[in-house]
């Protein structure tokens, strides 16, 4: 059963002539141990999303359902009862400056009353599992951005919730912050079973993190599955941004060069299994392969001679791989994936 439902939630602004419509009828549900990531260009409605979802924007129609709560039913004190159950992190890390990192993770706790010794031993927790036992007496200008970050993420776990909101949160940060963020929140999820609501612009966090991701324009959900299928899907404007993008040398004269995605299990030696097929060698000319989930994701770009090269798709086909020739554009609606992707030039044609 899923611990996250939207129904046909959509939320609009003002009314009239000048209403605008941030959200339309969105649906999706998040599973329990999920990852569940949001990606889309500025305006898109992402962050409108996660406050809707947790109720701190109320939606103009549709329902928000949490851990079988339709949230937007509940009175104010079944509501707040409720929130505490959602654990919330932004791009802003939220601390209060003259607060140390315990006693910013403490807030929550002192709201609910929770005693000093109660509150002392789940702080301590907290940051031993963020791994910052020995950056609890450190005020948030002493901490990296890292750590400020992973200080908001022991907050928001103060009153163990089962869902975490999590919106933009490694904007900003240095790749190596960034990768800590992301190892922390996949250990989180399995050793919690939180399930994440993951909204972000970049590219290359969803592919390490998410195990499904769906693409926010202009308040509609236009495309949505698990990662690992849109990635292996060449005709999909999604899996053009979430695959990487291999940096390839120029085919020789009289090669033809051949984009190559994965599409499903393939062979680890494809390229000699290939060129035995075609009685004639392929030449690697870039590639960029990686795992995720355990499955190998990517694409290369690869050369054959003039004469093999209208047999190549077919024999690339039938080891699970989709190869169409370098200099064809990418599908309508996606751009190509660079060193740091982004969405926000990104043109929908749906």
């Amino acid at each position: 059963m899923p611990v996250i439902r939207l129904e046909q939630l959509s939320k609009v602004y003002g009314r009239g002539a000048g209403a605008h419509t941030v959200l339309d009828r969105l649906d999706f549900e998040v599973g329990s141990g999920e990852i569940f990531g949001v990606v889309g260009p500025s305006g898109a409605g992402k962050s409108t999303l996660a406050q809707c979802i947790a109720l701190l924007e109320r939606p103009t129609s549709g329902s928000v359902i949490v851990n079988d709560e339709r949230l937007s039913e509940l009175d104010a004190d079944k509501l707040r009862a409720a929130r505490r159950r959602i654990g919330t992190v932004f791009q802003r890390d939220g601390l209060f400056s003259r607060r140390t990192a315990a006693q910013n993770v403490a807030l929550p706790l002192e709201y609910l009353g929770v005693t000093k010794a109660e509150a002392r031993a789940r702080v301590a927790e907290l940051l031993d599992r963020v791994g910052l036992s020995d950056r609890a007496g450190h005020y948030p200008h002493q901490l990296s951005g890292g750590q400020r970050q992973r200080v908001g993420i022991a907050r928001a776990l103060a009153l163990r919730p089962r869902v975490l909101l999590a919106d933009e949160a490694t904007s900003g940060l240095d790749p190596d912050a960034t990768a800590s963020i992301v190892g922390l929140l996949k250990e989180l999820r399995d050793e919690l079973g939180l399930s994440i609501v993951f909204i972000t612009h970049e590219m290359d966090t969803v592919v390490r993190l998410a195990d499904s991701v769906a693409r926010l324009d202009t308040g509609r959900i236009v495309e949505s599955g698990p990662v690992a299928q849109l990635v292996r899907d060449p005709d999909s404007p999604l899996g053009a941004l979430l695959r990487p993008a291999p940096t390839a040398l120029p085919a020789r004269s009289g090669d033809r060069a051949f984009r190559v995605t994965y599409r499903g299990d393939v062979p680890g030696d494809w390229i000699g299994l290939a060129g035995e097929q075609l009685g004639v060698p392929l030449a690697l000319l870039g590639a960029d392969i990686e795992l995720v989930g355990g499955v190998a994701l990517g694409s290369a770009t690869v050369a054959v001679p003039e004469t093999a090269a209208d047999r190549l798709p077919a024999v690339l086909a039938r080891l699970g791989l989709d190869a169409r020739p370098a200099a064809e554009e990418p599908a309508a609606g996606s751009v190509p994936r660079n060193d740091a992707p982004q969405l926000d030039d990104l043109v929908v044609t749906a």
